[in-house]
């Protein structure tokens, strides 16, 4: 199984995604599930994959080909985004009819799911999903974030704190968050995890980074998130019949005893200015 994210904000693009691919229950592996495609100054495209791996492999091979060939259609030859994602879309049709003719895959799904995200210059950063159909949509203010494979444990996060406004590196801890919620609760999805930050303008990889369980960035928000997320949890509003804590129990009413007077020594009202 497979978990990646890509999330749209204001300030640009952040994609996260695993790295464990499973070919049976005692043959697990590691594969790069990120893919990035940089012409710095001009265009950078990342692409995140779910699926079929030889199905992707050949999708990547074939798009990073038609650069190295000049073919009249490829990743440098488009002028809008969406046309990039039309295009990688038949391409990835075109690699999932050949995988399927091979009559070694008889009977095994051939099928891939994309998330394709970058910048070309002149037009704002943008993030598209691209089904195996070689459909494609895109993200929205409203959902400002994409998930393919194991999606349902990291997507509550993301609904909570992901807004058009988050800043970049906000964006890049819910990404974090959600793939430890998601390796946490299932053992198909595993370390380590690939990051990339795209800050819009930049038209290169901002930020890249590949982190371990034992990565101490990584393991302090690991940590970090499992006590706050503990403490929340015992700090919310108490049951009827539960007793009250005594964080909770109201200041005494009862009367305070006044101090006791001098009456030795009467002092002027204004010498007592400034003193607490």
């Amino acid at each position: 199984m497979t978990y990646c994210v890509g999330i749209e904000v204001d300030q640009g693009l952040v994609f996260a995604a695993d790295t464990r691919t499973s070919a049976s229950f005692d043959d697990v592996r590691v594969h790069r599930k990120m893919h990035t495609f940089e012409f710095p100054g001009e265009r950078v495209f990342v692409l995140l994959s779910a699926g079929n791996l030889a199905t992707t492999q050949l999708t990547i091979s074939k798009l990073q080909s038609d650069v190295d060939d000049g073919a009249p259609r490829n990743l440098r030859s488009f002028r809008h985004l969406y046309q990039v994602a039309e295009y990688v879309g038949e391409v990835l049709v075109s690699s999932q009819a050949r995988i399927g003719n091979d009559p070694q895959h008889s009977g095994v799904s051939v099928q891939s799911t994309l998330i394709l995200g970058g910048q070309i210059a002149g037009e704002r950063p943008g993030l598209y999903m691209i089904y195996p159909l070689g459909n494609c949509i895109a993200a929205s203010p409203e959902t400002p974030y994409l998930q393919i494979g194991e999606s349902k444990y990291g997507k509550p996060i993301l609904d909570r704190i992901l807004r058009p406004e988050t800043s970049l590196e906000n964006a890049a801890r819910c990404a974090l968050v959600s793939l430890d919620s998601t390796i946490r609760s299932n053992l198909s999805v595993g370390m380590p995890i690939d990051l990339a930050l795209l800050r819009n303008g930049d038209l290169k990889l901002t930020q890249q980074m590949r982190l371990e369980g034992d990565t101490p960035l990584y393991a302090e928000i690991h940590d970090s998130w499992s006590q706050k997320l503990e403490a929340a949890v015992h700090s919310l509003p108490r049951f009827p019949w539960e007793p009250a804590r005594a964080e909770d129990a109201e200041p005494s009413s009862a009367p305070r005893h006044a101090p006791p007077r001098n009456t030795a020594t009467r002092r002027d009202p204004g010498d007592m200015q400034g003193q607490q």
